[in-house]
């Protein structure tokens, strides 16, 4: 006598046109702010701000009508 092999269950979805086309909105919305999310951590992780960054000058170097210059001289070499 022959076996009988039991079929095996295939699961079916089965949508309507509106259904299929709100699963599609559900799911671009959903795309959408997984991308947008991801910019706003990739521009936060790149570019962190904190705060205006203000460059601290010395007034009195700023008053002076000339670079302030700086020369090194060189010392004489005594001789034993």
């Amino acid at each position: 006598m022959a076996a009988r092999k039991k079929k095996a269950k295939k699961l079916k979805f089965e949508l309507t046109r509106s259904a299929a086309a709100g699963l599609g909105v559900i799911l671009f919305c959903l795309f959408l702010w997984m991308f947008l999310l991801g910019v706003w951590a990739g521009q936060s992780l790149l570019l962190p701000s904190y705060g205006k960054k203000v460059a601290v000058v010395d007034k009195k170097a700023s008053e002076l009508s000339e670079p302030l210059v700086i020369h090194a001289e060189k010392k004489p070499v005594k001789k034993r």
